[in-house]
């Protein structure tokens, strides 16, 4: 009789990052759920190769940015600007850090955001499987598609960004930059 291997255990459950958002965030970016990198260090776009911070920098090159060793001056930089961070999956199984192989994701509590970001104008996602759940999230906020307003609108757009990812190389750091401005310029953010 053949020996038989035991199943693979199961990934564990791993829990993401709280928000990045003040009273004055205009524009809430969207990951999907952080890395391996970013876990590890507890922080948004921790992975060394990710262009995340970079293609920020290069739309405010007249306001230097603190370096990778202060996140905190990093997420008080972001937050100055107007822009706050999150991610669609609160826990998720994986194992790396690619998007494809996240499994048992459970979405984060968008309605219980919004209170606490009163002036949130437009979500952006970060790349296709964040925007994949774009649907989802203007739910749990409560929107629907006639919700997408135009200039003096209270209404919240959805946007999708090219991937910030390292795993995202088919668009230069150029094109995303500048892809990045125009979907932010017209919320005064650029």
């Amino acid at each position: 009789m053949p020996s038989q291997n035991p199943p693979a255990p199961a990934p564990a459950q791993l829990t993401g990052l709280p928000p990045v958002v003040s009273p004055a965030t205009r524009v809430l970016i969207l990951g999907s759920f952080p890395g391996v990198a970013s876990l590890r260090a507890g922080q948004y776009y921790g992975h060394p190769q990710n262009q995340f911070w970079r293609i920020l920098q290069a739309l405010w090159p007249e306001h230097p940015q603190p370096g990778p060793g202060d996140y905190a001056g990093r997420c008080a930089w972001l937050l100055a600007r107007g822009l706050g961070l999150w991610d669609v999956y609160a826990a998720c199984e994986r194992e790396g850090s690619l998007d494809a192989d996240i499994r048992n994701a459970v979405v984060n509590d968008f309605a219980g955001l919004r209170a606490a970001v009163p002036g949130l104008v437009a979500i952006a996602h970060n790349g296709g499987e964040s925007f994949r759940h774009a649907r989802a999230v203007r739910a749990s906020l409560g929107l629907t598609a006639r919700d997408e307003g135009g200039e003096g609108s209270t209404a919240i757009a959805s946007l999708r960004l090219p991937s910030s990812s390292p795993a995202h190389a088919l668009w230069s750091f150029e094109r995303k930059r500048i892809a990045w401005a125009e979907a932010l310029a017209p919320y005064g953010l650029v």
